[in-house]
């Protein structure tokens, strides 16, 4: 993995499984977390049925889903899970 920092914070459960992801897996999740950084809202709610969690999204693209949310008052994104089919 490169040094290169992250585009969101991950947590500590996103930290443990990231170690166990293939590298171009880990490529993967770093260009769909720039691409949800610059637009945070371009990704749909995890749960659109629950109003109150606007800011939880869930990025999903080929075998990667990658569920975060939206920190607005620190203005950055946060990973809380992934989901790696490989």
């Amino acid at each position: 993995m490169t040094d290169k920092p992250w585009p969101a914070r991950l947590s500590p459960k996103v930290l443990a499984v990231l170690d166990d992801l293939p590298e171009h897996a880990r490529a993967t999740l770093r260009d769909v977390m720039d691409i949800a950084g610059r637009d945070p809202w371009s990704f749909p709610p995890f749960d659109s049925r629950d109003p109150e969690g606007e800011d939880v999204h869930s990025a999903a693209v080929g075998q990667l889903t990658a569920v975060y949310w939206i920190n607005r008052p620190a203005g950055r994104l946060y990973v809380i899970h992934i989901v790696w089919l490989g």
